[in-house]
């Protein structure tokens, strides 16, 4: 990923839902212009949810996911029906699609759908799809007060796929539904003040991409930058000479080498990492901290599940599954059973552990995340974060969130 290219994490998520053969994977292609969707008169063509991160005008950086249809009793077709409702964990704005020949009822996984929407505070559009099929000389149905889709009216849009009618308009609905999708938050910035001096320490390893920086660090430079903030960059090598000349307000590091970094940055000077700072800014922090500290109460035996937001080529010392076992068993003198799990996929029984350790989750949205968490702490699971973790492992969490505190304190009061 370029440094100028929006993240998915950072885009409006829209999901598209409906019954099989209602044409949503037509309207997906139709809206971004793109042959995202593979269209068949199959029923059931879309068996996993597809999603699509790209640039749809007036709406800017958005994600789309077509899910698969909804009314399949079969087994498989109840797995691809679960699949369809994860993607509520995730989406800022929510679609259902219609077919315009049969919308006197609602079916019951339709009006699920719409109880989703409306539960979730999700806003949505309704686009009954199809209008082409009606007979030519019929007008498009004015709703009865006794009609199921009645009470949704101002939710309403006819469109066609095949013929384009309703698309730029389904765009513009789209797009003013947006501004109130995602808001403004920041990962550090609004504790630094223009021309304030900040260091981040990017080790260099056999781990680290070749020819770029992981998103979290791009994403916090991008921040600095954009506040006005002095920022220098280097390795763990270069610290403290950067200290030296640039007198720095913070200093941001990279989790894995807080043992190197934590002794050379003065106590004057602010110090945490990258990951501590993608928890507060996806809303996880206080209960991230809380996890963390839970770590000594374990019995040995615990099982305790690390969980990575995406897949990607393991090292032969891989943080997930090497070091943090490792490391969790070295500081409590215990030997616990360590379970793994990666990309989409998060247990809906949380029930047989003891603690979660997640990743920054940098590629998931601040609704997958936050939903995550959620589900912890519901089912009375401690969860924390790698960097978190980290940090109480060396000794420093109360160090290394102490800038944090004032965001970390308004977020307790709401746990």
């Amino acid at each position: 990923m370029s440094l100028n290219s929006t993240p998915s994490s950072h885009r409006i998520h829209i999901g598209f839902f409906g019954r099989t053969n209602v044409g949503k994977s037509s309207l997906v292609n139709a809206i971004t212009s793109q042959s995202l969707s593979i269209v068949s008169p199959e029923k059931g063509t879309t068996t996993d949810p597809v999603q699509k991160a790209m640039e749809l005008l007036p709406l800017g950086p958005v994600v789309i996911i077509d899910t698969p249809g909804l009314e399949d009793d079969s087994i498989l077709g109840k797995m691809r029906e679960q699949r369809a409702k994860d993607v509520f964990h995730s989406i800022d704005i929510g679609v259902l699609v219609l077919d315009a020949s049969n919308i006197e009822t609602l079916h019951p996984s339709e009006q699920s759908i719409l109880e989703e929407f409306q539960n979730r505070q999700i806003p949505f559009l309704i686009c009954i799809n199809k209008q082409d099929v009606l007979p030519k000389k019929q007008e498009i149905p004015i709703l009865s007060a006794d009609s199921p889709l009645f009470s949704y009216r101002e939710q309403l849009l006819w469109v066609s796929a095949h013929s384009g009618l309703g698309i730029s308009q389904c765009k513009e609905r789209l797009a003013h539904l947006a501004p109130n999708a995602l808001e403004e938050h920041f990962f550090i910035r609004d504790f630094l003040k223009p021309l304030d001096s900040a260091i981040l320490v990017i080790p260099i390893d056999s781990g680290a991409p070749r020819g770029r920086i992981i998103l979290p660090q791009q994403q916090v430079l991008r921040e600095l930058l954009e506040g006005g903030i002095i920022t220098t960059v280097v390795r763990e090598t270069e610290l403290q000479e950067a200290i030296q000349k640039t007198n720095p307000k913070i200093v941001i590091t990279d989790s894995q080498a807080f043992h190197l970094v934590a002794p050379i940055v003065p106590k004057e000077v602010f110090l945490t990492s990258f990951s501590i700072l993608m928890a507060r800014y996806k809303g996880t922090l206080a209960q991230a901290v809380a996890g963390a500290y839970r770590i000594e109460q374990l019995s040995s035996g615990a099982r305790i599940l690390i969980s990575e937001g995406c897949t990607h080529h393991r090292q032969c010392d891989d943080i997930g599954t090497v070091k943090l076992p490792r490391w969790i068993q070295e500081y409590t003198g215990k030997e616990f059973h360590f379970e793994w799990i990666s990309g989409r996929d998060f247990p809906a029984d949380l029930s047989s552990f003891q603690l979660i350790v997640h990743c920054g989750g940098c590629m998931l949205n601040d609704k997958e995340m936050q939903y995550r968490y959620e589900q912890a702490l519901h089912s009375g699971i401690s969860i924390t974060n790698y960097g978190i973790l980290i940090a109480h492992l060396r000794g420093i969490l109360d160090r290394s969130i102490e800038i944090l505190k004032p965001s970390l304190e308004d977020r307790e009061k709401t746990l």
